[in-house]
């Protein structure tokens, strides 16, 4: 799960830095110079944060993976929360961005569950 979340969190990063107006025309918010400049700011963090998954999922203890699923699902959630709060109004792509959020706060909530119950029985 840590693996496919680096893998679309890289992929948005690199878009976000690439050509930040796609996003911000896709969530319908007013495009600008300064918008450019904030969504590029957040597909640095956004690979960061990737490249700490991917690491993690590679060579962290069975402790530190739960951890950082515990993290990344309480991130999903507020990526999930945070995009249908957005003050451009929502529309289909922002439905489907928090959608992936929400799907993978759920992921991650399954996968803890699950690795609960494996571990008490």
């Amino acid at each position: 799960m840590l693996r496919l979340g680096a893998l679309v969190f890289g992929i948005s990063s690199f878009v976000l830095i690439a050509v930040p107006r796609i996003f911000t025309d896709l969530l319908g918010l007013v495009s600008s110079a300064e918008m450019d400049w904030s969504m590029q700011l957040t597909g640095v963090v956004i690979i960061t944060l990737a490249g700490v998954m991917f690491v993690g999922a590679q060579s962290a203890s069975d402790r530190g993976v739960l951890w950082l699923a515990r993290v990344m699902m309480l991130g999903a959630f507020g990526l999930g929360v945070a995009t249908l709060l957005i003050p451009s109004g929502v529309n289909w792509f922002v439905i489907l961005y928090a959608l992936i959020g929400f799907g993978f706060c759920a992921a991650y909530g399954i996968f803890l569950t699950r690795r609960v119950s494996w571990e008490q029985s």
